[in-house]
Formats: C-alpha cells, sequence, structure tokens
C-alpha cells in the first residue's frame, strides 16, 4: 500500500506539502502532539518544538505499526505564523530529519493559545496504514 498524491492539472507543485492524497487501509488518527518529551519539558524555541512534536506523533502512529510515510494529513496549529514563517530556513532539515521527503496533505494555522502555555505548535495527523 502506498498513498498517491492528487495533483490537479495545470496546478503549481506545491512545495514540502501535498494539495491532497488517496490511499486504501486501516485509519490512525493522531490527536494533538505538542513539542515536550517523555517527561513534560518544552525545547527552547519553535524549530526544537516542531522536531520534538514531529517525533511524538510518530511516537502514538508506531503504536499501530506506521511510519512517516504512512501520514496522509498532517495539520499544524501555530501561536505565532510570523515565528513560523521566520524559521521557515531551519524547519525543512528538521522536518525531513524526521520526516524523510514524505509530504503529506498539510494545513497550518495560527491559534491564539494552545493547552500547554510552553507550547509553541501542536501536531494532529491521520496515517493510512496497510491493510493487516
Amino acid at each position: 500500500m502506498s498513498l498517491v498524491a492528487l495533483q490537479p492539472k495545470d496546478w503549481p507543485t506545491p512545495k514540502g506539502y501535498a494539495n491532497g492524497l488517496v490511499g486504501e487501509g486501516r485509519l490512525a488518527i493522531i490527536g494533538g502532539q505538542v513539542g515536550w518529551d517523555t517527561a513534560g519539558r518544552f525545547p527552547e524555541g519553535f524549530v526544537p518544538q516542531v522536531r520534538q512534536a514531529l517525533l511524538n506523533v510518530l511516537a502514538v502512529l508506531a503504536e499501530a505499526g506506521g511510519k512517516p510515510e504512512h501520514i496522509a494529513r498532517l495539520t499544524w496549529f501555530v501561536t505565532d505564523i510570523g515565528e513560523y514563517r521566520a524559521n521557515l530556513a531551519e524547519l525543512g532539515p528538521a522536518y525531513r530529519a524526521v520526516m524523510g521527503r514524505h509530504f503529506p496533505a498539510m494545513t497550518l494555522v495560527q491559534v491564539g493559545a494552545l493547552v500547554e502555555e510552553e507550547a509553541k505548535v501542536e501536531l494532529e495527523a491521520t496515517a493510512i496504514l496497510p491493510k493487516g
């Protein structure tokens, strides 16, 4: 089983995300993961929190036998869109270090606050795993 990108003809090619993906298999729904470690500590800075939040998504996904390439949708909730934009050069390498070159359908929105006061980002994912 693999996910196939949905790319309407004549649309510009997305950079770092997909417009959509299609696949068949078991669904894994991963609730919002913030960038804290197993002891509940947040690293300093936006990019380290994103990296840890991605690792946390993958840890939950691994419980279902999933891997990064099974993630079909990734929703980002950030507390400061300016901080996200200011860190784009560092975000790409940090993302690829955890996720490889797999770019699911993504949405990113700025929110007023997250439940955890120190959190700068929260990630939610939907994965499609092979049947069986």
